[in-house]
């Protein structure tokens, strides 16, 4: 079986990722790290040095390999996966998709924390992140919302959420 976790960065996906397969003993990948290893640069590196439009290929490119693997996985996906190229329909053809939603609130509170490892929002004011969260959401939305299943992350914990998955997809 393979589970492909989805969400905007703060969601929760790497952390909860990481949970679900000590939990499941699913092998975990994650998305951004596999690209990252296989092009011995960090992922703002690759968009400094090559551009997002490579990036994005390199992504559907290393996506489709995971996605036709015949293991037990989790894949841990970027933030912007699911909106590039048909990689949702690939992504729900292929996996089980669960869409980690957390509120535009509880995505800043998160992100904050992290801001100088996220170059999407390194370079912004604290107050400019909020508005620009939400008017991501509102673009990357519709393509969250196709997964197979929606879990709320806010006041959640990674084990409670694990949980929760365990228990949608009955494994």
């Amino acid at each position: 079986m393979l589970i492909s976790l989805l969400g905007y960065m703060g969601s929760g996906k790497s952390h909860i990722s990481k949970n679900l397969s000590q939990k499941i003993n699913f092998k975990l990948i994650d998305l951004d790290q596999q690209i990252s290893d296989e092009h011995d640069l960090t992922i703002p590196e690759i968009f400094e040095k090559r551009g997002e439009i490579y990036f994005r290929k390199e992504e559907k490119r290393i996506l489709e390999e995971l996605l036709n693997s015949s293991e037990n996985l989790i894949l841990s996906l970027g933030g912007g996966t699911p909106v590039y190229y048909d990689n949702m329909n690939i992504i729900n053809q292929k996996s089980k998709s669960i869409f980690l939603r957390a509120s535009v609130n509880t995505l800043t509170n998160r992100v904050l924390l992290q801001k100088n490892t996220r170059p999407l929002i390194a370079k912004l004011e604290d107050t400019d992140i909020p508005e620009f969260i939400a008017k991501h959401l509102f673009e990357r939305n519709p393509f969250y919302s196709q997964a197979h299943f929606t879990i709320d992350t806010d006041s959640k914990n990674a084990v409670e959420i694990s949980d929760e998955i365990i228990k949608k997809l009955d494994i």
